[in-house]
């Protein structure tokens, strides 16, 4: 069965989904987006996906032309449509159509909804865990654009993940503009050190994940210690344990970062804890 893509209110099949090449989103990046996952059925945590995609349009003064409940029901019925089981979703609104100019007076924003299949990395790594390097290129600039804004334009991301490819990994740590511990291309950071679990704050230069804040949440049910903290290189060196969250990711260890082990060179007891809490949070 060909996928199914909505645009603006219509269901096309996969090969006949098209935008304009005078779409903003295409000429400039000009738009906004979330990735979430389908589990047995059930979106999760649609409600914090389109809140953080809305807090991302009005951040950067687009407006969508449907309400909150209107695209919470046009995402369930797209994967209806779609017949998914499991899957992942990618909903993206675009600043629509125009000129050639970066006016967006003229364009008339529009919204596309994919159902698919994702795999971010090969599943082996969960069981032994991924190694990543140190990018160069650093976080965007709070004050420039927002990295809690969750733009089309990943350009920033995808010059650090070209320079993990290039370093013969998958995933690349990013710095923000104070040399301190930001995310990776596209994933939150999370180490463990003494038992405790620590994670980037906000206003370190990240997005607020839908994953992170799900871990946060099962750390402190699970009765983990955990608090937000702001982290250098050091702490990635010297922890425990590392791992990261994102929709597509879920929970991934980390046990090599610039070459050096992290802790014991295998997935930790913590982050295996986590990731079984997680499945089963998913389950539900």
């Amino acid at each position: 069965m060909s996928f199914k893509v909505y645009i603006n209110g219509t269901l096309y099949d996969k090969e006949n989904a098209k935008v304009s090449v005078y779409d903003h989103g295409l000429l400039y990046g000009d738009g906004v987006f979330e990735g979430i996952r389908v589990y047995h059925g059930k979106v999760f945590r649609l409600k914090e996906h389109i809140d953080r995609l809305y807090d991302s349009a009005r951040a950067i003064w687009l407006e969508i032309p449907l309400s909150r409940e209107e695209m919470i029901r046009a995402v369930e019925e797209t994967v209806k449509a779609n017949e998914k089981r499991d899957g992942y979703i990618r909903l993206i609104v675009t600043r629509g159509p125009g000129t050639l100019g970066l006016d967006p007076r003229k364009c008339e924003p529009q919204v596309v909804i994919i159902v698919d299949d994702i795999s971010l990395y090969p599943r082996e790594l969960y069981d032994n865990g991924l190694e990543i390097i140190t990018a160069a290129t650093i976080r965007n600039h709070p004050a420039a654009l927002n990295p809690r804004i969750k733009s089309l334009n990943y350009l920033n991301n995808i010059l650090a993940k070209i320079e993990a490819i290039r370093g013969g990994c998958l995933e690349a740590l990013m710095l923000n503009h104070k040399g301190e511990v930001a995310e990776c291309t596209g994933d939150n950071v999370f180490v463990v050190k003494h038992g405790e679990l620590r994670t980037t704050p906000l206003d370190a230069g990240i997005l607020e994940g839908v994953t992170r804040n799900a871990v946060i949440e099962l750390a402190n049910k699970a009765g983990v210690p955990f608090r937000e903290m702001t982290m250098t290189r050091h702490d990635i060196f010297t922890a425990d344990e590392l791992f990261l969250t994102g929709t597509a990711a879920e929970i991934i260890p980390v046990v090599k970062c610039d070459g050096r082990p992290i802790g014991a060179g295998k997935p930790g007891p913590v982050t295996k804890r986590l990731r079984e809490l997680f499945q089963e949070l998913v389950k539900g």
